[in-house]
């Protein structure tokens, strides 16, 4: 079913990406070609699409009010790949896997942040949970200022049965919680085939895919307020397990 991304960092990182079926470009009157705006219109011109303009209440509506910087790309459905592309796209990298686990996230505000970071640090893979998780939503697409569209998102009918089957391919899973039982990111061996699980908001990681992870790993806190924001303690724990590969794919001259 098609849908409408907008903003001009998620339309034009899509249109670089390459990666859905693209329908038709919108861009609202008066807005001038210069810019980020003109790098769309080349990319899209790439892609042999119409470039139409609108008055900018259509794209409020189509945007649901959102910031939309003038550009709507009108595009399918977001590609979700299977779990083996995950591990196939670690190995062709010549790398450890490197993974995402999202328990049942809610908010696309987090998950839009969450998967910028794992651009960021080079996850092989996301791997969420079909029901009752955010899907890849354009809210999520612009939150992620395009960076989803690069990444490999896996959908998966049950993440704890998903979990037990990664283990079985010597995968370790990594829960982020608070409480007993946990150790600090200093304790731990994150150099490894690593899946990293982040659990929702409010209720954290449900009890089986706690039970399931090989083991928990917490944010030492000495203020206030008892918890992060998982999008924070998230990016925290992704940069952690990229640094204790070396900052691997990435030199100074690289930035």
């Amino acid at each position: 079913m098609a849908q409408y991304l907008y903003g001009r960092w998620p339309v034009l990182e899509s249109l670089r990406a390459g990666r859905r079926h693209f329908e038709q470009l919108l861009i609202a009157e008066g807005v001038s070609e210069k810019g980020t705006v003109e790098e769309i219109v080349e990319a899209a011109q790439q892609h042999s699409l119409n470039v139409r303009r609108v008055p900018r209440r259509v794209l409020d509506d189509l945007a649901k009010n959102a910031n939309h910087q003038g550009v709507a790309l009108r595009v399918g459905d977001y590609p979700y790949v299977e779990i083996d592309e995950l591990l196939s796209y670690a190995t062709e990298q010549g790398e450890k896997p490197l993974l995402l686990l999202l328990d049942l996230l809610q908010d696309p505000q987090n998950v839009g942040a969450l998967l910028r970071v794992a651009d960021a640090v080079g996850v092989h893979g996301v791997i969420m949970q079909e029901r009752r998780n955010v899907a890849i939503t354009p809210a999520v697409v612009s939150a992620s200022s395009g960076a989803v569209e690069h990444l490999r998102v896996a959908q998966v009918t049950n993440l704890a049965t998903t979990m037990r089957e990664l283990k079985e391919r010597e995968i370790w899973l990594a829960g982020l919680d608070i409480g007993p039982h946990t150790s600090t990111l200093d304790q731990v061996d994150l150099d490894r085939a690593l899946g990293l699980v982040l659990g929702s908001e409010g209720r954290g990681l449900r009890r089986l895919v706690r039970e399931t992870c090989d083991f928990l790993i917490t944010l030492p806190m000495r203020g206030h307020v008892q918890s992060l924001n998982v999008a924070t303690a998230g990016a925290i724990g992704l940069y952690a397990a990229w640094q204790a590969r070396g900052w691997q794919g990435w030199s100074p001259e690289s930035d």
